[in-house]
C-alpha cells in the first residue's frame, strides 16, 4: 500500500490503543494527521470518525485507522461517508483480507478487546497486503450509492 500520510482517530475507549498506533506508525515512519480524541475524557465517536472520513474524502489523508471499543461505533460512522471502506479487524487475517478484497482505506480496531501485540499484527497486515482487483473491482464499484 502506498501511504501518503496516515489518518487516525478514536474515542476515549480507543485512546490507550492510539497512543500504540501513534507509536508502531512512527517506528515505521510514517506521516501522521490526528484526529482526536487527545485524552481519556469521554467523547462521542462520530465527532472523530467523521473528521477522519472527510479527510480520506478530500485525501488529505490516506489510509486512515479508527479505534472506539468495540470498533462498531466509529466503523458505522467512517462507512457513512461515500469515499470510505472502512473494516473492523481483531486477528490479522481479517486486515489482509479488508485490503486484498474489499480495498479497504480504513483500518478499524476495538480498542477494548485487542492488545497492542495484536494491534501490531493487524497493522503489519494491513499495511503490507495488496488489493487483488479483477473479480473484487467490479463488487467493490457496487459500494458507494450513486
Amino acid at each position: 500500500m502506498e501511504v501518503k500520510t496516515v489518518g487516525v482517530a478514536c474515542d476515549h475507549a480507543g485512546y490507550p490503543l492510539k497512543q500504540f498506533v501513534l507509536q508502531y506508525l512512527e517506528e515505521k515512519g510514517y506521516p501522521v494527521k490526528d484526529y482526536g480524541t487527545w485524552s481519556d475524557a469521554p467523547v462521542d465517536y462520530p465527532d472523530f470518525g467523521h473528521a477522519l472520513a472527510k479527510g480520506i474524502e478530500s485525501g488529505e489523508v490516506y489510509p486512515g485507522i479508527g479505534i472506539c471499543g468495540s470498533g462498531e461505533g466509529i466503523a458505522i460512522t467512517l462507512n457513512k461517508h461515500q469515499g470510505v471502506r472502512a473494516g473492523l479487524c481483531w486477528i490479522p487475517e481479517i486486515a489482509h483480507l479488508i485490503r486484498q478484497h474489499n480495498d479497504a482505506n480504513v483500518l478499524v480496531m476495538p480498542g477494548r478487546f485487542i492488545d497492542n501485540n495484536m494491534a501490531r499484527q493487524i497493522m503489519d497486515e494491513f499495511f503490507t497486503a495488496s488489493f487483488e482487483g479483477g473479480r473484487h473491482q467490479k463488487r467493490v464499484d457496487k459500494i458507494a450509492i450513486k
